[in-house]
C-alpha cells in the first residue's frame, strides 16, 4: 500500500469513528493497533508499549493533575463567589456592567485555574441567571459566558498549553508567558464589544433600577475577594516567569495556596478535599488515555510514513506560505466542532509542526495562534464543547438556538484577535523573550 493510501485510510477512518461518538481514546488506542497489525507488522506493537512507557514517566505532564486539582479545590472554596459579589458592586449599575464583570472574573479564573469547563459552569450558575433577570438580551449573555470561558485556553496556567509544549518539545514556561498579552487583547476585544453594544443596544443590556449605589467604602472592601487570586497568580506566574520555579514546581505551590481560602473561610473538611481529588482523578485519567491513544496514533503514522508525505505535498506546493497557515487554522477551527481539544493538539501538532519549521514561521508564535483557534473552534456551533457545557446551566425557556445566535459576534471577535496575533508576532513573543533573558 502506497504512502498516500496510508494517509487517506488513516485520517478517513478517523473522521469515520468520530462520528459515531465513540470515546476518542478508545478510537485512537484501536485504530493505532489494528493499523500496526495490519499495516506494518505485529512485531511493531512494541512502539505502542514504548509510547505508553514514555507518556506516564514524563515530569512535565505532572504539571497538569497539579493544576487540575488547584481548581477542584478553588471550585468548592467560594473564591469565585466572592469574586462575582464584588464585580457586581463594581460595575452593576454601568450598561453592561454585569456583562463585563464576566469577562473579568473569567479572566481572573483562567490566571488561577487554566480549566475551562470550570469557568463555563461557575458563570452559567451565578453570572447567567443574574443577567437575565435583569433583562439582559440571552444571547449576549451567553456569548460572554461562552467566549470568556475559554480564555483558560490561552491565559495561563493552561493545561492545554501545557499538552502543546509537551508534545511539541518546545519551552512549558515560555510557551505559558507568551498566552498572557493575547488572552488580554482578547478579553479587551470583549470588553469593547459589550460596552458598544451597550451604546448602540441599550434595552439589550438595561440597568436594574432597584440597585442600590454602592458607597466606595464598600466597593474597596469587597476587593479584598482579589487578595487571595492576586496571590495565587503572582505566585503560579512570577515564580514560572523569574524562573524561581518550574511549571510544575509552580503547579504544586498553586496547590498548596488553593488550600488557603478554605482555611480562611473554614470550608476546611475532609469531604471537600476527597470531592476535590476524586474530581481531578478524574479529569487527569481522561486526559491521560487521549494522550497516550493519540501518542501511539502518531506513532504509527510517522512510522507508515504518513507525515512525511504530507511534507512533500506541502513542499510541492506552489503557493504563499500564509495560506498554507490559514489552512492549517481552518482546519483547526472544523476539528474544534467534532473533536476533543486534546485530541486535536496530540493528532496535529506533530503533524504540522515540521511544516510550521519548513515553511519558516517561529513555533512559539504558531502555538499562541494554535490555541486562539482551538478557543474559535470550542465555540464554534453546533459541536463546540463550550456550548455544550452551558447547556447544563439554561433555564428551561431558554434552547440552544439562543446559544448559537449569542456566540457568532464572539466568534468574530476571536477572529479579529487571531489577526492581531498574526500581523504583530511582538505581542507573543516579547513576554518569553524578556523571561529568556533573566
Amino acid at each position: 500500500m502506497t504512502s498516500n493510501m496510508i494517509l487517506v485510510l488513516m485520517f478517513g477512518s478517523l473522521t469515520l469513528f468520530m462520528l459515531t461518538g465513540l470515546p476518542i481514546a478508545f478510537v485512537l488506542g484501536g485504530l493505532s493497533l489494528l493499523f500496526t497489525v495490519t499495516l506494518w507488522e505485529p512485531n511493531a506493537v512494541i512502539v505502542l508499549v514504548l509510547q505508553i512507557f514514555d507518556t506516564m514517566k514524563s515530569e512535565a505532564l505532572l504539571a497538569i493533575p497539579l493544576f487540575i486539582l488547584m481548581a477542584c479545590i478553588l471550585q468548592r472554596s467560594g473564591v469565585i463567589e466572592d469574586l462575582y459579589r464584588a464585580m457586581e458592586l463594581w460595575f452593576g449599575r454601568l450598561k453592561g456592567g454585569l456583562a463585563i464583570g464576566t469577562v473579568i472574573i473569567c479572566v481572573v479564573m483562567a490566571a488561577m485555574t487554566g480549566v475551562v469547563g470550570a469557568a463555563v459552569t461557575a458563570m452559567g450558575i451565578l453570572a447567567l441567571p443574574e443577567m437575565l433577570r435583569r433583562g439582559y438580551k440571552p444571547e449576549l449573555a451567553l456569548g460572554t459566558i461562552c467566549a470568556s470561558g475559554t480564555l483558560g485556553i490561552l491565559i495561563p496556567p493552561s493545561v492545554l498549553t501545557i499538552v502543546y509544549a509537551v508534545t511539541a518539545q518546545i519551552s512549558i514556561g515560555q510557551m505559558l508567558i507568551a498566552g498572557i498579552v493575547p488572552g488580554l487583547i482578547l478579553a479587551t476585544l470583549y470588553i469593547a464589544y459589550i460596552i458598544v453594544v451597550g451604546w448602540v443596544k441599550p434595552e439589550w443590556v438595561p440597568l436594574d433600577p432597584s440597585t442600590r449605589k454602592a458607597p466606595l467604602r464598600e466597593k474597596l472592601v469587597a476587593l479584598k475577594a482579589l487578595v487571595i487570586p492576586a496571590m495565587l497568580i503572582v505566585m503560579i506566574l512570577g515564580s514560572i516567569f523569574f524562573g524561581i520555579a518550574t511549571p510544575t514546581e509552580s503547579a504544586a505551590v498553586g496547590v498548596a495556596g488553593a488550600l488557603l481560602p478554605s482555611l480562611i473561610k473554614r470550608r476546611w473538611e475532609r469531604g471537600m478535599l476527597r470531592g476535590a481529588a476524586t474530581d481531578a482523578l478524574k479529569a487527569t485519567a481522561m486526559i491521560l488515555w487521549i494522550t497516550l491513544g493519540a501518542k501511539a496514533y502518531v506513532a504509527i503514522f510517522t512510522g507508515l510514513g504518513g507525515a512525511d508525505t504530507l511534507l512533500q505535498f506541502i513542499q510541492g506546493l506552489d503557493v504563499n506560505r500564509w495560506l498554507i497557515l490559514a489552512a492549517m487554522m481552518l482546519l483547526l477551527v472544523f476539528l474544534g466542532t467534532v473533536l476533543d481539544e486534546l485530541g486535536i493538539i496530540l493528532l496535529t501538532v506533530p503533524v504540522f509542526l515540521p511544516i510550521v519549521r519548513l515553511l519558516g514561521f517561529d513555533e512559539l508564535w504558531f502555538g499562541v495562534l494554535y490555541a486562539i483557534t482551538i478557543q474559535m473552534g470550542y465555540i464554534s456551533p453546533p459541536f463546540g464543547y463550550t456550548l455544550f457545557y452551558i447547556k447544563g446551566t439554561l433555564p428551561s425557556h431558554i434552547g440552544m438556538n439562543a446559544v448559537y445566535w449569542g456566540i457568532l459576534p464572539f466568534f468574530g471577535l476571536q477572529f479579529v484577535g487571531l489577526l492581531i496575533c498574526a500581523a504583530f508576532p511582538d505581542l507573543v513573543t516579547y513576554l518569553p523573550r524578556l523571561m529568556a533573558a533573566r
